[in-house]
């Protein structure tokens, strides 16, 4: 299969390390989203919403969407649940992570970090609701050792991708001991080197 992603894009490194981990052969194709890669007309016959990542499969069919695909590509794998109901509870953390982290962490880190922006810049309510974010996540985080279960899910992996870099976002994780925890033992269970 082929991954066309933005190794800038947390959404994109997600599907790479779930790839990485279950040892599935893929070749990864870089798409600049900034120069427009996915708005070519090549690339819209393939995803016509044009964003990244989208995977093609040697049969010819796509799938876009991060959490839709790391769903596919792990299904009948450890990273989901066997039990149903913990299962929905991954689901659960996939859904939430597309609406109310993902908007607000990402955002603000790309505002920063692409678009050279000032954290005084930043839109408050953005940074209001990332901070929510990440107090929910601290909240559960330290009652529980992960997001879905007692083992890492794809719930871990998708929140992983911009959590571990909102510090870029101008996010500050020094009152979040449980999410700093859990960030290290995710990388730690990846393979990743840390992002701090």
């Amino acid at each position: 299969m082929r991954i066309y992603g933005d190794t800038n894009s947390g959404n994109c490194l997600k599907v790479k390390w779930v790839c990485d981990k279950l040892a599935l052969p893929y070749r990864w194709i870089e798409i600049d989203t900034r120069k427009g890669e996915t708005r070519t007309p090549q690339f819209l016959a393939m995803n016509g919403a044009g964003q990244v990542p989208t995977v093609a499969f040697d049969d010819g069919r796509t799938l876009a969407q991060s959490n839709a695909i790391i769903r596919y590509l792990a299904r009948d794998n450890a990273l989901i649940p066997r039990d149903a109901f913990i299962a929905a509870k991954m689901d659960e953390w996939l859904f939430w992570e597309q609406y109310s982290h993902e908007p607000y962490i990402a955002v603000c880190r790309f505002q920063l970090v692409y678009l050279g922006k000032d954290a005084s810049q930043l839109d408050p309510e953005k940074v209001k609701r990332g901070y929510a974010a990440l107090d929910r996540m601290e909240q559960y985080l330290a009652a529980s050792h992960f997001l879905a279960g007692d083992e890492v899910s794809l719930a871990d992996v998708s929140l992983l991708a911009y959590t571990r870099v909102a510090h870029e976002g101008g996010f500050d994780l020094s009152r979040h001991a449980a999410i700093r925890r859990w960030i290290a033992e995710v990388e730690t269970y990846l393979g990743l080197p840390s992002a701090r």
